[in-house]
């Protein structure tokens, strides 16, 4: 993706994919670069979403607010008129999603792959043990 194809492009992650990303805020810095809008695509309430974006500095173009996400993305389409639509996700009902509205379906791990993205590790590091004094009661 890096530097690939038309930069006349709207690019929408389905939330659960940006999880899966090490640094989401590096994700959406590079892809800003490349793409005209970018936005995060939710069945989750809004405060979740936005929760998440400030906590990981994401400024978006555009986020599903009280929407379902088909309808989002077929908000997000008309507003923002591009020649290319795409949606990142995670599994087939985003892919089957993206097919319904006639958008672009890229999975998180081949968009990773290409872009040079870092997946967050699937298991979290385990806690360092505290470190132990002789002389603490």
């Amino acid at each position: 993706m890096n530097g690939g194809g038309s930069s006349d492009m709207t690019l929408a992650f389905e939330l659960e994919a940006l999880k899966e990303l090490e640094d989401p805020e590096a994700v959406f810095s590079d892809a800003r670069s490349w793409s005209e809008y970018v936005g995060v695509i939710s069945e989750k309430p809004t405060y979740v979403v936005t929760n998440f974006t400030r906590k990981n500095r994401i400024r978006q173009d555009f986020f599903s607010g009280p929407r379902g996400r088909e309808e989002s993305l077929e908000n997000v389409e008309s507003q923002f008129q591009t020649e290319r639509h795409v949606f990142v996700g995670t599994d087939e009902d985003d892919e089957a999603l993206a097919e319904s509205v006639d958008w672009e379906y890229l999975p998180i791990t081949e968009a990773a792959e290409a872009a040079g993205w870092t997946l967050a590790e699937d298991e979290p590091e385990s806690e360092p043990e505290p470190e132990r004094r002789d002389d603490w009661p």
